[in-house]
């Protein structure tokens, strides 16, 4: 079974070295959105990339960076997904979120 619905994508992009309380930023953030009961989030670890400062980072060898990006996703409605800002505004000090409408196709049995 196909079904089709309205929902946010929720994006945040930050550096592997951001932590809280001793642990990766990114970790808890998936963590948080699994507390609220959001539908699921996703942490990718970035290859290439560079933020405000202009400083690259990448994972070649010859020029090992120690603050790889990372991008969370998260995908549920807006109601859903709004439960999660507070955390994101108190957590993230440095870093990009976005928001954006995005059509979800999910794919059931039966």
């Amino acid at each position: 079974m196909k079904i089709s619905e309205k929902d946010v994508i929720l994006r945040i992009y930050l550096g592997e070295n951001n932590h809280i309380k001793g642990r990766p930023l990114y970790e808890q953030i998936v963590l948080e959105a699994r507390k609220l009961h959001l539908a699921g989030a996703t942490a990718l670890h970035g290859i290439l990339g560079f933020g405000a400062d202009s400083r690259l980072h990448t994972s070649k060898i010859l020029s090992l960076s120690d603050d790889l990006p990372v991008i969370v996703e998260i995908v549920d409605t807006e109601e859903n997904i709004n439960k999660i800002l507070p955390y994101i505004d108190e957590h993230v000090t440095e870093g990009l979120v976005t928001m954006e409408d995005v059509k979800v196709i999910k794919y059931r049995r039966g």
